[in-house]
């Protein structure tokens, strides 16, 4: 990176940034953990020289974390498709449901959104719809961290979620659905489209916060696929220019992925077990009535402090997917 000229050509620096942190992200833990394991040596070799109790303890305790750790870079290393390692477009579309389910969807945002703060990721919002009464009909997030993609494609799928409403007056039970989409942040990923052609650009005045800029200005841009029918909009940056640069961004990632599900089982099983937001095609179900409940129907792992799930602790789940991806593949 400190060779003249590097910085000459955006892209292909740009792409040798990303390969460094890919790298990183794998060589940094691993450090890591070798130096705690040399830690943690020596403190039950003390223990044992002392014949401390306490000692002892504290020395089993830091083992058991380290081997969590040990654990978990594991998992990361099936995290080894070629966008694995970067950051993502994140959405979150309400279903079947009405009003319910838009609330749902936005309880469902601020759950990752929280995730994403543990995470040491950072999220950009780029598109969003409201509810007409309460909620979010869909939301766009660009998320930016390592290996975001890679994790957060095992929240892909349709989310359940089971309660007693608080827009019924007679305090029925209500069932939502919400479903969760990730694309990769393909950056200079290459896509065959004729942009004059082949895509269809409406501007349009933006409906969110921002000002006077946003509200008056027919800013922002949607832009729709014409042999596809694949549709994205941006609304959330200063200019129509910053808009229609996302928004190409974003159609180039779908286009990818489409094209990569043609050829890639494994992606288009996921995509097919998405299906309808609807009941029976969910991927978990978040019960908070008649009993707290969080169940993966992949995994089957269940949590049932659903509340905690809520609040972001999101983690369980997605290293139970990768182990169940893992098996799988073994399987196979």
């Amino acid at each position: 990176m400190g060779r003249p000229g590097f910085w000459d050509s955006p892209e292909a620096s740009q792409k040798v940034v990303v390969e460094l942190k890919a790298l990183k992200g794998v060589l940094t833990p691993v450090a890591s953990l070798t130096r705690r394991i040399e830690d943690v040596s020596v403190l039950f070799e003390l223990a044992e020289e002392a014949g401390s109790d306490p000692e002892f303890r504290e020395a089993a305790a830091e083992a058991e974390k380290i081997t969590a750790d040990l654990e978990r870079l594991e998992l990361r290393t099936l995290l080894s498709g070629p966008y694995d390692a970067g950051g993502c477009y994140f959405s979150i579309h309400a279903g079947a449901g009405g009003t319910e389910s838009c609330d749902w969807a936005e309880m469902m945002l601020r759950m990752y959104l929280r995730y994403f703060e543990r995470a040491g990721y950072k999220a950009e919002e780029i598109d969003r719809v409201d509810g007409e009464e309460a909620g979010i009909r869909s939301v766009t997030l660009k998320v930016d961290g390592p290996y975001a993609c890679g994790y957060l494609s095992c929240e892909r799928g349709v989310h359940r979620l089971v309660r007693i409403s608080p827009y019924d007056a007679q305090n029925r039970r209500h069932t939502s659905f919400a479903s969760v989409d990730v694309l990769p942040d393909a950056g200079d990923v290459e896509v065959e489209v004729d942009w004059d052609k082949e895509v269809r650009e409406d501007t349009y005045r933006a409906s969110g916060a921002g000002g006077q800029h946003v509200n008056k200005v027919s800013s922002a841009i949607r832009l729709t696929h014409l042999p596809t029918g694949i549709v994205v909009q941006c609304q959330n940056q200063r200019s129509q220019h910053q808009n229609r640069a996302e928004a190409r961004r974003v159609l180039t990632a779908k286009l990818y992925q489409r094209e990569q599900a043609r050829r890639d089982e494994e992606l288009a099983r996921m995509y097919s077990e998405k299906g309808e937001i609807a009941f029976g095609s969910q991927i978990r179900s978040y019960v908070l009535y008649p009993y707290q409940l969080v169940r993966d129907e992949r995994t089957e792992l269940k949590v049932g402090q659903a509340e905690r799930v809520l609040d972001g602790d999101l983690q369980p789940f997605i290293d139970a997917a990768l182990q169940h991806r893992l098996a799988s593949r073994t399987r196979g």
